[in-house]
């Protein structure tokens, strides 16, 4: 079930993703190039999947979040260019593929990771993309640029450069990654049910528990990939945060902790969604796939 939804929602996003790298004039066309080449040169698009199945949980039609999609893979995708530059984790490849400043270089990936932040804004405010009262539009402004700024991922990705060779504990350990992965995917789930234009505050309380649930689940399975997986199969350097020191949570806790405790968060994902119907059944799946996923 969930290959066929994140078949359809991949399609539907990579639709409307396309349509905004239309360079306006030939001076740009490289600078759009550099962009378009950070987005579509694949990815799971796990946070527009999640995106659109907040939006259809609350028993509205998926496209209605089609600018909640695209915005939260437009900010990832940015923060990949950047996290991905030498001044940062000097990383040469990404989803398989140099990355953005090896494929062009450095001063065009921050430029393009700069325009692609700027354009996630303008997709929440297209009208054509959102569909939705400027009310709406407003509050998921508001919530993108939370969730992306220095009180969101922009300050986890600070604690993480300044956490390398550190000894940490877990609920420091689980403060930075609230902040630098779980806030965007947070942000995900909370943009699309806001794009359904039902959102009660019973309704967002519960999809922020499962969404925190989830935040922390994804980036667990990522520290246990990265010790289990390997460059093919990642689409990046497997071993990386151990060749840099960082702190991740099998050497905390130790590996077959981590996948207990990575089951664990999927249990309370599971359990936020009960007073939910079968509407919910794709955020249900994607529960599944994240502490199930091998890349």
């Amino acid at each position: 079930m969930i290959a066929t939804y994140q078949a359809d929602c991949q399609a539907r996003v990579d639709a409307a993703l396309e349509a905004l790298f239309v360079a306006p004039s030939t001076e740009l066309q490289r600078l759009y190039a550099a962009m378009r080449y950070s987005v579509m040169n694949g990815g799971k698009r796990v946070r527009p999947l999640l995106a659109y199945a907040a939006c259809q949980a609350l028993g509205a039609p998926a496209e209605q979040a089609n600018g909640a999609a695209c915005a939260v893979e437009l900010i990832h995708a940015y923060s990949l260019v950047h996290d991905d530059l030498p001044a940062m984790d000097d990383d040469d490849l990404r989803r398989g593929q140099p990355t953005t400043h090896k494929a062009f270089d450095e001063a065009s990936a921050i430029l393009a990771g700069d325009g692609l932040q700027s354009l996630a804004f303008s997709a929440l405010l297209d009208p054509g993309l959102s569909p939705l009262a400027d009310t709406i539009r407003l509050d998921m402004v508001r919530t993108l640029a939370q969730a992306a700024g220095p009180a969101g991922m922009v300050g986890g990705q600070a604690i993480d450069l300044g956490s390398v060779g550190m000894q940490l504990d877990q609920q420091a350990l689980e403060y930075m990654h609230r902040h630098k992965t779980g806030a965007l995917i947070e942000a995900s789930v909370r943009l699309g049910a806001l794009a359904s234009a039902r959102a009660d505050l019973n309704k967002l309380d519960a999809l922020q528990t499962y969404a925190q649930a989830i935040g922390l689940a994804f980036q667990v399975q990522d520290d246990i990939l990265d010790i289990e997986s390997d460059t093919a199969t990642l689409g990046k350097r497997q071993g990386a945060d151990i060749a840099r020191d960082k702190p991740t949570y099998p050497a905390l806790l130790g590996l077959q902790a981590a996948k207990a405790y990575a089951l664990e968060l999927r249990d309370q994902a599971l359990v936020a969604l009960e007073g939910f119907g079968e509407n919910a059944e794709p955020l249900r799946a994607l529960a599944r796939y994240i502490v199930e996923r091998r890349h």
